[in-house]
């Protein structure tokens, strides 16, 4: 089964474009990046019947060895804060996004297909407000085989921060809403933070989270990758 061997890197680039770039070029070997808050920028002016200077096409960083995965925008609030890319090896698999199913700018659903069934991959990106954790618990979904979820949830809590003392209440809908999905979440093999400040009256934290499938012991190996 391609999910024993699947190799992902996630990152929450802070709309960084050059970073996201130097991801692509020297991950090659990963098979799935999946990127939160990247960076948009101005491509170029195309045609437009209703602006004599034309419309400016805004677009995310591209890369010839990798797909591309992102929920289509309209307007620049509504501009989505996670991106999937896939490597290109994988072709053969048929990944896809579902918007039908999931429709929100921080949340990615993407699915392959392996012998005959469909498994999915969630990528996320929860801001102060917790809007992508709210939309999923109001949002009634229907699909099974979800593999991952995972990554930037802005939640402190002493469940998986051993720095951190204190206990959220917002971490007991997360734990819910990764159960309801049959979602554990593992142990890194190192325990260090995922997120590092420099303030120096702030403290390193962990807030970025990877939740698997309960059955999947294949998939229960992840290593934190200091910044």
């Amino acid at each position: 089964m391609i999910h024993k061997d699947i190799k992902i890197f996630l990152q929450n680039i802070c709309k960084n474009s050059l970073l996201i770039n130097t991801i692509l070029e020297v991950n090659s070997f990963f098979d799935i990046i999946f990127i939160q808050e990247p960076s948009w920028s101005s491509i170029w002016s195309i045609l437009s019947s209703s602006n004599c200077e034309g419309d400016i096409f805004v677009s995310m960083v591209n890369h010839p060895n990798w797909l591309t995965f992102v929920r289509p925008n309209t307007t620049e609030s509504d501009y989505p804060r996670v991106i999937a890319y896939i490597n290109i090896r994988l072709f053969s698999f048929c990944f896809s996004f579902q918007k039908d199913i999931i429709d929100h700018r921080d949340i990615l659903l993407t699915f392959f297909f392996n012998n005959g069934e469909l498994f999915w991959l969630m990528n996320i990106y929860s801001d102060a407000s917790y809007s992508a954790l709210k939309y999923l618990e109001d949002t009634e979904v229907n699909f099974c085989n979800l593999l991952i979820m995972t990554e930037d949830f802005n939640i402190r809590d002493s469940l998986w921060d051993s720095s951190f003392s204190h206990y959220s209440s917002i971490s007991d809908n997360l734990i819910i809403l990764a159960d309801s999905f049959d979602l554990s979440l593992p142990v890194p093999t190192n325990q260090i933070p995922t997120r590092y400040t420099d303030n120096i009256n702030d403290s390193n934290s962990t807030i970025d989270l990877i939740f698997i499938q309960c059955d999947s012991s294949a998939l229960n190996n992840h290593f934190i990758h200091p910044e």
